[in-house]
């Protein structure tokens, strides 16, 4: 295991070098970031040269890499075109949206794997068609209607939940905008567990368990369940650095200044540093998330072995 571990981890190198310098080229390579920071208005061409000079924009791309690469492994993600340190930024969104993740994944797995559950042992019954269709008209509706629908009935007309969240963020408050995050993943995790657990509910060693005289609890919970959570497990890893990067919308909606929202800003003000920074943390939760994933198979399925 530890020898698998080290060479993963070796692996990663290259995928990192190789992602950040894809990011860092597209954002660095799309526009001027200094005619962005005067707007409409015209840059004089002595103050833009000074500008591109001081943020090392007048150098070649693999130069500016290599010196934003310089900086990140001193701790500095670099400034933003607003004079903020982009590490300040991070140290106030991230644990906003890591608090938002949190919420949604145990969402998708408490709510998507029972339903899972249940619509695999009675599967073609009524429970397991109603969780079909339900599970398909989320993925069919975008999440913004979603998010903005629950947003309008429960905080605005019922007044169940604040119907936005304020600036600290407390976990309470993220509840109803973890739900709306997670829904379309909910469904993916539903379905998922659903297939896996009719496929491995008539394998040999599940007749194996019944033979035995098992009790149904424990044929479900120790044998088929621990199996068919592989494909869950494994969409939960690469979700989970989705989430961070995808939840723009939701928090937008519900005016949370999380990952999603510094990111959108960023983007739409043409505030590369902030950009290729936030993303650079994304790209490093994405490789941990699924290393851990691949080690996670050998708890669930003792067969699998790591050497």
């Amino acid at each position: 295991m530890g020898s698998y571990v080290i060479r993963r981890l070796l692996q990663m190198i290259p995928v990192f070098f190789g992602s950040t310098f894809l990011i860092f080229f597209m954002v660095y390579s799309l526009g001027d970031p200094v005619a962005a920071l005067f707007g409409d208005r015209a840059p004089d061409p002595a103050t833009a040269a000074r500008i591109r000079r001081e943020l090392y924009l007048d150098q070649p791309l693999w130069k500016q890499y290599l010196h934003y690469m310089g900086q990140l492994f001193q701790g500095d993600f670099g400034t933003a075109f607003n004079g903020q340190k982009v590490t300040e930024l991070m140290r106030d969104a991230y644990p906003v949206t890591l608090r938002l993740t949190l919420v949604a994944i145990v969402i998708e797995l408490l709510v998507g794997v029972t339903l899972g559950v249940f619509s695999g042992l009675k599967r073609g019954r009524l429970i397991d068609s109603s969780t079909l269709f339900a599970t398909l008209l989320v993925i069919s509706v975008p999440t913004f209607v979603t998010g903005y629908v629950l947003q309008y009935l429960l905080g605005v007309k019922w007044g169940i939940v604040r119907p936005t969240v304020s600036t600290d963020a407390p976990l309470n408050e993220l509840i109803l905008p973890g739900v709306v995050l997670a829904m379309v993943s909910l469904a993916y995790v539903t379905r998922l567990t659903r297939t896996s657990i009719a496929e491995n509910s008539r394998a040999d060693y599940v007749r194996t368990a019944v033979a035995k005289g098992l009790p149904r609890r424990r044929v479900i919970t120790r044998h088929l369940l621990r199996n068919s959570l592989i494909p869950v497990i494994t969409f939960i890893g690469t979700d989970i650095g989705a989430l961070m990067g995808g939840a723009i919308v939701t928090e937008t909606i519900f005016n949370i200044h999380g990952v999603g929202y510094q990111i959108y800003q960023g983007i739409l003000r043409n505030n590369a540093p902030t950009v290729v920074g936030f993303v650079t943390i994304l790209v490093i939760v994405f490789l941990l998330a699924n290393l851990v994933v691949d080690l996670l198979y050998a708890v669930l399925d003792p067969r699998i072995r790591y050497v």
